[in-house]
Formats: C-alpha cells, structure tokens, sequence
C-alpha cells in the first residue's frame, strides 16, 4: 500500500487523481492539500468525488498532510510547484510533478537534485508519451524538404499557451533535427514573406471544453504527414500520473520522465 498525498486536490487534475486513487487498491490517499484560505479546507476530501469511501481532510498546508505520506502528486501552478518540490526534497519524500508552465530556472532547480526521487513530465498521458517517442523517430527521418509545424488546443481556462506539451514536442524535433539553427515561430500576422526552412511554429488555440489536443505536421511537397494525440477526459493524465507514482517508490533518487516510467 502507497500512502498518497495529493495537492490541488480540488482542481481538474487534483480531482480526477482523487477519484482514481481512492479507487485504487494499491494507494492510500492519506493527504489533500489546496491553497491557503481554500473554501474546502477542513472538508472532507471525498466530498470532491461524491461522497466516495475515504475520510482524509482538506488541509492548506502540505506540512499537515504530506508527513505520512511515501509520494506527493503534484498539479497546481509553478510557484506552489516549487515550494511543493522544496518541502518533498527536505522531507525526502517522492514527487510526481504534471504542472506546466514552469519557468526555465524552476526546470533547472528541478532536474539539477539528484538526491530526491522525481518524476516531471509535461503530460503525463501514456498515449501522447508514445507520440513523443514517434515524433522523435519520424523527425530524424523527414528532415530536409519537410516543413514541421506544432499545433495544440486547449479549454479556455488554460493559463498557459502554448502548452508545455507542445513545447516538449518542439524540442523533441529540434533534438533530432541538430544541424539546423531553428527559429521558432508563435503566431505569424501581416507580410511574414515565404515560410522559411529553419522556421518551426507553435500555435496555441483555445475554447470551450477541450481536455487537449496535439499534432505535429510533416508538410512537404506532394504530401503532409500528420501525427496527432487527442484526450477526451483528464483521467488518462489522472491514470499515468498514479503509473508514475507506483513506479518512483522503487526506484533510486534521481530526475525521470514519463519515458522512464514506460520503458522507451
């Protein structure tokens, strides 16, 4: 049995990972953690799913709830991210990390531990882990005479654009692609002139209720190649974050991927 804490619990992913987790006969969900000052704060977490088995109460303070735990999940926003991170470190405790946005020094204070078990990673569904393994191979294959173009959508209420997802995915292509001096390109308007061989573009859309989106076009001469990956319900993202959370307790410290989780 893993002892689980989840912060944002409240929150799109917080909530779908709850319900998943209390369903789960491998985890104990022993902490839920929200903001400071959060309405649901000394509710019951069940409450979030319909009443479901489970009495862990709501704190706003991972301190109160993460003690007893072995791994946190960790969905919230770049700055509670990092504080989260910090206090796993201290407590050496594993984190499962799926918050985007992160800036840059975040992403090297992250990945520069190595005395901490983490598993970060854009997205953690299994499907759209394969297509980030595809799109590497297809990369190196359809190079020159292939324009690469990266376009993701999202719900309204993302806060982010593009996606961390779409971000990875374009450093993905730039990995396999390394002779190429890259400009990368996020909205074109006006008299841009002709598309350019060393252009690479991230297009972020935005509207309604849509879970994710993703597709990377192969655009050449004669014919255009289209990979895709579209999610029509968070709990695949809810499923392979507990995926990564049964793997990281038996691994040794150190930074990991939803790759190493998968075995690609």
């Amino acid at each position: 049995m893993i002892n689980l804490a989840i912060t944002g619990v409240c929150g799109k992913m917080g909530s779908a990972i709850l319900k998943l987790a209390l369903g789960d006969h491998d985890f104990q969900v022993t902490g839920a953690v929200e903001k400071k000052g959060h309405p649901m704060a000394g509710q019951p977490a069940s409450r979030i799913v319909g009443d479901a088995p489970g009495d862990v109460m709501i704190v706003d303070d991972i301190a109160r709830a993460a003690d007893a735990c072995d791994v946190i999940i960790d969905f919230t926003d770049p700055n509670v991210t990092l504080e989260n991170f910090g206090f796993a470190r201290e407590k050496q405790k594993c984190i499962v990390i799926g918050t985007t946005g992160l800036p840059v020094d975040a992403l090297k204070q992250i990945r520069g531990s190595g005395d901490v078990k983490v598993v970060i990673s854009p997205n953690m569904s299994v499907g759209m882990n394969l297509m980030f393994d595809i799109v590497g191979r297809v990369s190196k294959t359809l190079q020159d005479g292939y324009d690469i173009e990266i376009v993701e959508m999202h719900h309204r209420w993302k806060k982010d654009a593009p996606s961390g997802t779409a971000m990875q995915l374009k450093e993905i292509v730039k990995g396999a692609q390394t002779g190429k001096q890259w400009e990368e390109i996020y909205g074109r308007k006006g008299l841009t002139g002709e598309r350019k061989n060393e252009e690479i573009a991230i297009l972020g859309l935005r509207g309604g209720d849509i879970v994710g989106e993703h597709t990377v076009m192969y655009a050449g001469i004669g014919e255009r190649l289209e990979i895709t990956h579209r999610a029509y319900s968070r709990d695949n993202f809810a499923r392979g974050a507990l995926m990564a959370a049964k793997w990281i307790v038996r691994q040794p410290p150190g930074i990991y991927g939803m790759k190493d989780v998968l075995g690609l």
